[in-house]
């Protein structure tokens, strides 16, 4: 199977699926995006991961990589490898076999375990698109001027600094509910900055 290495690119809420996210990899060395839905519990999991904010207790992922670990076990990589009726299957690639995982559960361990994801190469061609603005984000980011921008992000980054704190607070009392809104409204924010 040819497989084709990806990366995080970002998580955003899905309003057509009822409260789940949607999870875009995107392809290393190519333009091609791949959008799979995830639950919030999931999409949380590696969003707090991403962005090296430990709650105070273990999460699920994080007790599934201590289990892993005490065993002996590695995790080498993951590779979501099938798409069946609308559904993706992954495989987690452990020292000597592949253990079969939802992509959502076997990226929430990959960014806890530093290692690659792969898309099979199947998979990308029958689900992947490639976004139409992807160039134009590239050459507009750098027209910019310098002086408007470096005046603009200080109102709100006082805002984000702010959001930040609370999200803090919130991950420390364990309302990961409020901290799930909270990280959407920080990249809202760091949208509007950039």
């Amino acid at each position: 199977m040819d497989k084709i290495q990806v990366d995080i690119l970002g998580l955003s809420t899905s309003p057509s699926s009822g409260g789940a996210y949607a999870l875009i990899l995107k392809e290393l060395n190519g333009p091609r995006r791949l959008p799979i839905i995830i639950g919030a519990f999931e999409a949380q999991s590696i969003a707090l991961e991403m962005e090296g904010i430990k709650p105070p207790r273990p999460l699920t992922h994080d007790l599934m990589k201590s289990i892993i670990d005490t065993l002996g076990g590695a995790l080498n990589d993951v590779t979501i490898n099938e798409l069946k009726d609308g559904t993706f299957y992954a495989r987690l690639g452990m020292d000597t076999q592949e253990i079969d995982s939802r992509p959502s559960d076997a990226i929430a361990l990959a960014v806890r375990y530093g290692v690659p994801i792969f898309v099979s190469d199947k998979v990308m061609e029958e689900a992947a698109f490639i976004p139409e603005n992807d160039e134009a984000e590239k050459t507009a980011a750098p027209a910019a001027p310098a002086p408007e921008p470096a005046e603009k992000p200080k109102v709100k980054l006082s805002k984000l600094e702010q959001l930040e704190h609370q999200l803090k607070e919130a991950i420390a009392k364990e309302d990961y509910e409020k901290a799930a809104k909270l990280r959407d409204e920080i990249k809202k924010q760091q949208t509007r900055n950039s």
